[in-house]
């Protein structure tokens, strides 16, 4: 299997299958100089952990992160120094059932990626869907928070917007709020509907899509390329590689289309500080493929997850026609787990396109 790496300069490689003993990732380009800690990693692995409430997958897998290189000791006990060469992190598995896939061994499951990887390579992996599972993600958030620290200033954070039609109030958005729900939701009232939405749900055996938003500021103006290198090109591009998703937008994306060009021209003025400042940030802080200095802001979409008690049709790999359900234990909303993703992959994207505009011009 090709295509296991994304990033040019900030380049992460992954590898490693859901139901294998270990998965992990290789990050390469960080520069060295730079200051951390195991625990500072493991805590944005923290929030992807499965087994976390009743709306995820009960799946019990610490995720329990280990640096095996690319690092010195720092002066400070459990401080790491990078020094400039590949870093690599580790990730045990440790509670595969792989029972729980017997009886889809040489079935498709219906909206999966087990039909796609069979044509593709001849097998597949069934077990838990082996690469194809969200599983892998979990290499990505590590490699999110290295990104992070290649920055100086940024920050990324994301929210879920919405579960199935049921979407937040923008009026009562508050950050803070996204740390005290297992929804990862900016609005205390709406995670109350999606818990009841959920737990019909799950027990119906089914699941239901979502919409993550990411935003991310101290984003340097300048970074970024016109034409073939853009930043929301890479940035969509990290996105859509993230398991599920159907679709991304940048800004206002498809809402766009509605708006009059009055409306959608982020005016300008210039501050006090004597550096523009933009009235509306429709563009989702890109123009032109380069960053404008506002916050960068990037939605997607999750499709519901693919593994369900409900029967549905499908065939077998002998060409029967046969009815699937998939028994074993999964997400209910897929996109729960993915608001830490959505925030690694940009983090990841941000990071390539600072070393880059520092290699190209020179500046920062």
């Amino acid at each position: 299997m090709s295509h296991n790496s994304f990033g040019h300069l900030f380049r992460v490689t992954t590898f490693g299958e859901s139901h294998g003993v270990a998965i992990g990732c290789i990050v390469d380009g960080t520069p060295p100089g730079l200051t951390f800690s195991q625990r500072y990693i493991q805590d944005f692995l923290d929030k992807r952990r499965p087994g976390q409430s009743r709306y995820t997958t009960q799946r019990q897998e610490p995720d329990a992160v280990s640096v095996l290189s690319g690092v010195v000791d720092g002066p400070r006990e459990g401080e790491l120094v990078s020094t400039g060469t590949p870093i690599a992190l580790e990730i045990r598995n440790v509670d595969q059932r792989s029972k729980d896939y017997s009886n889809i061994a040489t079935r498709y499951r219906p909206g999966h990626a087990d039909i796609a990887y069979d044509v593709k390579y001849g097998l597949r992996d069934h077990r838990g869907g082996g690469r194809s599972s969200a599983r892998e993600t979990a290499t990505r958030v590590a490699a999110g928070a290295i990104a992070r620290l290649v920055v100086p200033g940024l920050t990324v954070r994301a929210a879920l917007v919405q579960i199935g039609d049921v979407a937040v109030d923008r009026a009562r958005w508050d950050w803070d709020e996204v740390e005290r729900n297992p929804f990862f939701c900016p609005d205390a009232l709406t995670a109350t509907r999606w818990a009841e939405l959920l737990d019909r749900v799950r027990k119906a055996g089914s699941s239901v899509g979502a919409v993550v938003e990411v935003e991310a500021t101290g984003v340097p103006a300048g970074i970024g390329a016109p034409v073939y290198g853009k930043l929301d090109a890479d940035i969509a591009a990290n996105l859509m590689s993230i398991n599920a998703v159907k679709g991304v937008e940048i800004g206002d994306g498809f809402e766009a289309a509605r708006l009059s060009g009055e409306e959608n021209a982020d005016e300008i003025r210039m501050g006090a500080d004597g550096r523009p400042v933009f009235l509306s940030n429709h563009a989702g802080g890109i123009l032109g493929g380069i960053a404008t200095g506002q916050p960068v802001v990037a939605r997607f979409a999750v499709k519901p997850t693919s593994s369900i008690l409900t029967p549905r049709r499908s065939i077998d790999a002998d060409g029967q026609e046969v009815d699937v359900s998939t028994k074993g234990r999964h997400d209910p909303c897929v996109g729960i787990r993915a608001v830490p993703i959505g925030e690694a992959m940009v983090a990841c994207a941000i990071a390539d396109h600072f070393l880059r505009h520092r290699g190209q011009t020179g500046r920062v």
